[in-house]
């Protein structure tokens, strides 16, 4: 297996850094080619680093917190955990970030020192949109793409020709689906369906995205009828944590119903096994964070209420995106990609 160098936030997430060291050790004994740059204050990594051969220490004495503005806070916090890993990865020093900071402040570091690639149109080159781009499980068994999840609340019809294109091409490479079928989300499934906005994007979707199928509704997400559903960042946002609060609500009740008495109680011991399988697809923690697509470089980001195995599969996803080349092949399948 080919080594490979990822760069990890310690200090990202609401959980405490030992949360995110214990992950880091997983993931090390995981993979006996993977090197990890554990990213955060020197009294925090430096100890940790000293005492194993695969782990380097990189000091970042600021933090940004989930609280603060995430463009202020790169452009004022250069040395926080979030913008030296970025900085790690556009140097050359690390093939890959995973944090589970602030989100919108990854995104705007990411953007701003890993840099996404630029399109050319009518004569000039113009930076794309990165989007956050992950798989949610669906009634089949399989699972589903979405993007974009949040990054890019406001867009314009080519950026959703791109998502589209790279939620695509992350279908085919990451999830081994040949040809994906992709669909707009919209409130309705027919054609003539949609708002202003998605309607101006439904014809350049269909004539310049392969395997484009049509609009798509919110509970496609979740029935395996789509391989990828593409949406703005405001809408796919807002359908993302519908669909995880579903899931919750859903998972409460279930466990309410199996402690209620005698015969409840021993239905759940009997389902114990599966009730696991079930917690388990549905938290996420499996496939440990999601993909910021359009970027020249590799960057996860994780859920801020992260576990130490969230954590350790997030950092073994950055490495495998590093390895199989995702990033070029992702450039490869969108128009006008300037290299």
């Amino acid at each position: 297996m080919k080594h490979v160098t990822i760069c990890v936030d310690v200090m990202g997430g609401d959980e405490p850094a030992e949360v995110v060291l214990a992950g880091i050790d997983a993931a090390i004994s995981a993979d006996p080619d993977l090197i990890v740059l554990a990213v955060g204050p020197e009294e925090v990594v430096c100890p940790f680093a000293a005492e194993r051969d695969r782990v380097e220490p990189l000091v970042a004495p600021d933090v940004i917190t989930m609280e603060d503005d995430p463009i202020t806070a790169v452009m004022r916090k250069r040395k926080s955990s979030i913008v030296i890993g970025c900085r790690a990865v556009k140097r050359g020093n690390a093939d890959g970030f995973f944090s589970a900071g602030a989100t919108g402040a990854v995104t705007a570091a990411a953007t701003a020192y890993v840099t996404p690639f630029k399109y050319e149109e009518d004569g000039e080159r113009r930076p794309i949109r990165p989007c956050i781009v992950n798989a949610l499980p669906n009634r089949l068994g399989g699972e589903t793409v979405l993007c974009d999840m949040g990054a890019n609340p406001d867009v314009e019809p080519g950026d959703m020709v791109r998502f589209a294109q790279m939620g695509s091409t992350y279908a085919r490479i990451v999830l081994g689906i040949a040809a994906p079928r992709v669909g707009l989300l919209s409130n309705g499934t027919e054609d003539s369906k949609g708002s202003h906005f998605t309607k101006s994007c439904f014809e350049p979707m269909r004539q310049s995205v392969p395997g484009f199928v049509g609009n798509c509704e919110g509970g496609d997400l979740t029935s395996g009828a789509f391989d990828v559903v593409v949406a703005d960042g405001f809408s796919g946002n807002i359908a993302l944590k519908s669909t995880e609060g579903a899931a919750k609500f859903l998972m409460a009740e279930l466990k309410g119903m199996l402690s209620c008495g005698p015969a409840s109680k021993l239905a759940a011991l009997i389902l114990r096994g599966r009730l696991r399988e079930l917690k388990a697809k549905l938290s996420g923690d499996a496939r440990g964070g999601a993909v910021l697509l359009g970027l020249r470089g590799v960057v996860l980001i994780g859920h801020g209420a992260t576990s130490a195995e969230a954590v350790k599969n997030g950092t073994l996803a950055a490495a495998e995106a590093a390895r199989s080349n995702l990033v070029e092949m992702l450039a490869a399948s969108m128009d006008n990609i300037v290299r």
